[in-house]
């Protein structure tokens, strides 16, 4: 599947009606294509002040790779229940599933001016704080400043300082999000430290607080 340049806003016309999109940003792609692909959309509404994550899922089947489609305006804390219920419902799914499949997030990337993807069909989501973990490392929204294991460590250097820790054996790593992060905020930050796939042998987790 090829897609056009500067696809940064998804249309999807629904009964007569156009609805968009806005994807997130990076420079970087990941996954440049994906083939035998069903998209899941996740809109931005606005009813009265409260801001609404909308979920449009009609053209999804469960044996294809799913392409989440989601505005990068809404706070982690109204997307993460839709991914996670969404999730469970491919995961149940027993007459058509196909262990091939995956899942992506969609986002653009503006240096290649092209739609790129980021996998995360293993991620395990929850809600709350983890009550273990060897290293636990907590994004807060719109902050430079990142806490491993409730050390202060400006985002630049994470990496590094993980690296400098001593570890008996590989770590189980847990990451920790804002809830009030944007989702644009999350996905730049996903792709930044795609290097803490590696300390993940298991089922990865990722919480949101």
């Amino acid at each position: 599947m090829k897609y056009f340049s500067l696809l940064f806003i998804i249309l999807l016309f629904s009964c007569g009606n156009k609805e968009a999109v806005l994807l997130p940003k990076s420079n970087i792609s990941i996954v440049k294509d994906v083939q035998d692909h069903s998209p899941i959309y996740i809109f931005f509404k606005m009813e009265g002040k409260d801001t609404i994550a909308e979920v449009n899922r009609k053209n999804s089947i469960i044996s294809t790779n799913w392409i989440f489609n989601i505005d990068k305006r809404l706070p982690l804390k109204l997307v993460i229940p839709e991914i996670m219920k969404l999730q469970e419902k491919k995961r149940a799914e027993k007459a058509h599933k196909n262990e091939m499949a995956e899942n992506y997030y969609s986002y653009a990337d503006s240096i290649g001016k092209n739609m790129a993807f980021l996998p995360f069909t293993k991620v395990y989501y929850e809600i709350g704080k983890p009550t273990n973990g060897d290293l636990v490392i907590y994004f807060r929204r719109g902050s430079d400043i990142v806490l491993v294991n409730n050390e202060q460590v400006k985002k630049e250097d994470v990496l590094m300082h993980i690296g400098r820790i001593a570890f008996f054996v590989k770590p189980k790593v847990y990451l920790l999000f804002d809830k009030n992060m944007s989702y644009q905020e999350y996905i730049e930050t996903k792709i930044q430290f795609q290097k803490l796939n590696s300390y993940n042998d298991e089922i990865p987790k990722e919480f949101i607080l």
